[in-house]
């Protein structure tokens, strides 16, 4: 009786938890601003020769899943996203998946959300077939404002973290090259699912 008991209680609160569940996916244009402050003139230098930033562009494919929802309006859940950028002959390409929380402190169509992510970056210099894969992190706080019941426009993501691309330094070099710092900035279409 009292297993019977137990799997109702737990079915209703799966029940009630995926009622208030809702699914995202987005494509978006998105455009980093990568920098560090060692400039790199050996064949693999990712941010060209003698250089200590560029600006690459590329596309942000990804979905978030918020499966809680409190009683104050604020929602949790994970964002799993893949983003390919180029610049000056160099690629960047990133998988990301971290937690995300949103909420609705203004008068709706407002939601600003914020993440912190984890994954790994891949990084292939301009004059060289040479890549690496590290990990990387990123932080990312933005606002979508809602246009209909299932489309939603990201009015500005903004993300920041850092990465250790391919360099002089990461493919057997002397030269001391430091992680690079990624200043993202993103905006487009979301397509809800509640």
């Amino acid at each position: 009786m009292k297993l019977r008991f137990l799997a109702t209680v737990v079915l209703l609160a799966l029940t009630t938890v995926a009622a208030h569940a809702q699914a995202g996916l987005y494509i978006n244009p998105i455009a980093i601003r990568a920098g560090n402050s060692v400039a790199d003139s050996g064949p693999f230098a990712f941010l060209g020769q003698n250089s200590t930033s560029n600006v690459f562009y590329g596309v942000n494919l990804g979905g978030y899943y918020d499966f809680h929802r409190a009683g104050n309006g604020i929602t949790t859940g994970i964002d799993i996203r893949q983003s390919v950028l180029h610049a000056n002959n160099a690629a960047l390409k990133e998988f990301l998946i971290g937690v995300r929380v949103s909420a609705g402190p203004f008068s709706r169509p407002f939601k600003p959300y914020v993440e912190a992510t984890v994954g790994v970056g891949s990084t292939k210099a301009p004059v060289s077939d040479v890549s690496i894969k590290k990990v990387d992190y990123r932080f990312y706080g933005g606002l979508d404002y809602t246009l209909q019941r299932h489309v939603d426009f990201r009015v500005v993501e903004i993300g920041y973290g850092s990465l250790t691309t391919v360099s002089s330094d990461t493919v057997g070099g002397t030269l001391s090259v430091p992680a690079t710092g990624l200043l993202s900035f993103s905006t487009g279409l979301v397509f809800r699912f509640p």
